[in-house]
């Protein structure tokens, strides 16, 4: 069948043949990798803290679906590659992606191991920290290599101590954990109290023993235990708690010797996400994610997802796919991002740190955003949370 065009041109028929197609360029590919790192060890306290099986991942699909809207227009395409590991196979890993020439990589590991990869990593590519909270980190132990998406220790202190001090609620009860990362928090929690004016009353280690940590007794042995842990502590109003290594501190609500509310690692928490936050067009986010992944989001989905949002900006903003354009404009003061906080997202210049509101919430609900209004800053408002310029101890040590 003939498929010429038939037209009529000052009254003469004429048939035109189809033009021919105009061929696209190829797309430029803008390649990512995440690299999870899991560690062995106990399960969460509780059964619905139990880590899915595409944690993090879901939050890169997402990502990438979200870069390739834009990218598209502009002739770009957006790929991460997931890649399980353990803290003994994850150099080997990192090496690997990098021989494949893979210049961003999103990591989610513990403070150790991100530290140990950014040195391996050296200046062959870019790490973002997608689960790190340490603030040596960003501080003694910072590194060019590696922009901080989590927030740190320090970000997420300051912005439940603003709270707290805004409930005027200044008397601390101070309970941490016996592991390392417990007493990380617990320390940025004690700054924390310096920086606004709180009081830590009393301070008592919670001693992890070991043992089952979800038995069909456990409730009644709780029932028992925390009381007696908690009692004869001087006047407080608030119980903070210190327990990174999830060993205590949800079993604590509710079952201290006094009647008074629980923050920091159970009760009253201090994130980065939280499936419940609806405002500023989290609610479309939140149904596009649990359309995709068919679970809500959590925390290190939402930093996987802004980590990769974070490329996908800085290659429409620059219009460009160099890595190396793209790192210089991420680490720049023209650098932001949205995040579905309310406000945009810029980088701090000292450390790396990815500047962001810190969400205060309960188990089904977002009870307040920091930086409260009543804290405020030269530069940022966002500079409230965590280690400002003046104080920062980060002396980049440039990538080998």
């Amino acid at each position: 069948m003939f498929k010429g065009i038939i037209v009529l041109l000052a009254g003469i028929w004429l048939i035109a043949s189809p033009a021919p197609a105009q061929e696209r360029p190829e797309p430029t590919v803008i390649g990512a990798a995440v690299l999870r790192v899991d560690r062995p060890g106990l399960p969460p306290i509780s059964r619905l803290e139990l880590p899915a099986e595409d944690l993090g991942f879901a939050g890169a699909r997402l990502a990438i679906e979200d870069n390739d809207t834009t990218g598209r227009f502009m002739g770009q395409d957006f790929e991460a590659e997931e890649v399980v590991a353990t803290p003994e196979t994850a150099v080997e890993e990192l090496e690997r992606l990098i021989g494949e020439g893979v210049a961003f990589i999103v990591v989610l590991a513990d403070d150790e191991t991100m530290l140990a990869l950014a040195d391996q990593a050296g200046d062959r590519a870019m790490l973002f920290n997608a689960a790190a909270r340490g603030d040596n980190l960003r501080g003694v132990d910072c590194r060019a290599n590696t922009i901080h998406v989590a927030p740190s220790h320090a970000m997420l202190a300051d912005g439940l101590a603003q709270f707290l001090m805004w409930k005027n609620w200044p008397r601390w009860f101070l309970i941490e954990g016996s592991h390392p990362e417990d007493a990380a928090f617990a320390a940025a929690l004690k700054r924390s109290a310096v920086k606004f004016g709180a009081r830590i009353v009393e301070e008592r280690v919670y001693e992890d023993t070991g043992g089952a940590r979800r038995t069909d007794s456990g409730h009644v042995q709780v029932q028992r235990q925390m009381p007696v842990f908690t009692q004869r502590a001087p006047g407080h109003d608030v119980v903070v708690a210190a327990d990174e290594a999830d060993v205590f501190a949800a079993y604590l609500p509710y079952q201290t010797w006094d009647p008074r509310p629980v923050t920091g690692s159970a009760g009253l928490v201090p994130r980065t996400w939280h499936p419940a936050m609806e405002a500023w067009g989290a609610t479309q986010f939140q149904n596009r994610f649990e359309e995709l992944a068919n679970r809500p989001m959590r925390e290190e989905d939402y930093q996987t997802w802004l980590a990769l949002r974070m490329i996908g900006e800085a290659a429409t903003r620059s219009q460009s796919a160099d890595p190396e354009v793209l790192k210089e404009f991420m680490l720049s003061e023209n650098f932001e991002v949205a995040g579905f906080k309310g406000q945009k997202l810029t980088m701090r210049d000292w450390d790396h740190q990815l500047r962001q509101p810190i969400l205060l919430t309960t188990g089904l609900l977002l009870a307040s955003v920091s930086p409260q209004e009543q804290y405020l800053h030269r530069i940022s408002q966002l500079d409230t949370l965590g280690i400002d310029r003046p104080e920062t101890e980060c002396e980049f040590r440039e990538p080998t």
